[in-house]
């Protein structure tokens, strides 16, 4: 089989990733996979004490988005997913446990949009103290295969439909 689709939705955190996945998810008609859900409780842990994860805490989680992937695709079905994806090297390691093609969508906001959203958050293990070492370790994304770029600054269905706009024109772009 695998004729499915696979979507990251990616950023820092407090761009939006799971709401935008989910919207993206319903437009499509697609599974929704929430990665920090597969946070093993070792990564929650440090994160909740404002301890930024290393490369090799993320490795794992990594695997396990990309096989969560690769699974619904192989199975024929659409899914979007939510994680930070901020490396080349995670984006490459999703791209790659997926086992085919990977679109990214880039959630792409200001620092002090992001830290506004972070703060007004409730229950959610990641704090704000964290935003500046995520944005430290970002690597801009835009220019590589497959991904595409949206600004936050703007109402959620807006992000959603520009998200669908971008992946609509790059999948046409494919042979």
């Amino acid at each position: 089989m695998g004729a499915g689709r696979a979507i990251v939705v990616m950023g820092v955190s407090g761009c939006g990733k799971t709401s935008v996945a989910e919207g993206l998810a319903a437009a499509l008609q697609a599974g929704f996979l929430e990665g920090d859900r597969l946070h093993p409780q070792a990564n929650i842990d440090k994160m909740s004490e404002g301890i930024p994860l290393t490369d090799a805490d993320r490795w794992p989680w990594l695997d396990r988005i990309g096989a969560e992937l690769h699974a619904a695709t192989e199975a024929g079905s659409d899914i979007v997913a939510s994680c930070s994806a901020l490396k080349r090297a995670y984006r490459d390691r999703l791209r790659a446990e997926a086992g085919g093609d990977l679109a990214f969508v880039f959630l792409r906001g200001s620092r002090d949009l992001l830290i506004g959203r972070m703060q007004q958050r409730q229950g959610h293990f990641m704090p704000a103290s964290l935003l500046d070492s995520q944005l430290a370790t970002l690597e801009d994304p835009s220019g590589e295969a497959g991904v595409v770029t949206v600004d936050i600054d703007a109402p959620l269905e807006a992000i959603v439909a520009a998200s669908l706009e971008r992946l609509s024109a790059l999948w046409r772009q494919q042979p």
